[in-house]
């Protein structure tokens, strides 16, 4: 209990010091050119509202989908040195037959595809 008091009174330290600091913080020069959202010094040629290809985010999301369940097979090695290292590669083997099996579901029905 002391520890949870000790870090909820850190944390409110802490709280009020930035908040306090960015009290007394110097207002910096603002004019146009700084309150621009683009830095590169020109205006912009078109419209930052153009839409995206919803293929775009498609590819992306199944993109991270992939890429954050290949994160789950980091542990790996680590694993080999339990009491039973044949469990860590039944688990790592369905994680890899499932990504192999999403990943030709999604080439079958076409989701890798940028061209219609």
């Amino acid at each position: 209990m002391n520890m949870l008091i000790s870090m909820i009174l850190t944390f409110m330290i802490i709280s009020l010091v930035l908040a306090f600091i960015s009290f007394w913080l110097p207002l910096m020069n603002s004019d146009q050119e700084k309150l621009s959202p683009y830095e590169c010094g020109f205006d912009p040629l078109g419209s930052a509202r153009l839409p995206f290809s919803l293929r775009f985010f498609l590819i992306a999301i199944l993109f991270l989908l992939f890429d954050l369940e290949i994160a789950l097979l980091l542990p790996l090695p680590w694993g080999n040195h339990l009491l039973n290292p044949m469990t860590t590669f039944t688990w790592a083997s369905m994680i890899l037959i499932l990504l192999t099996l999403g990943l030709i579901y999604e080439w079958m029905q076409g989701g890798l595809e940028w061209a219609e």
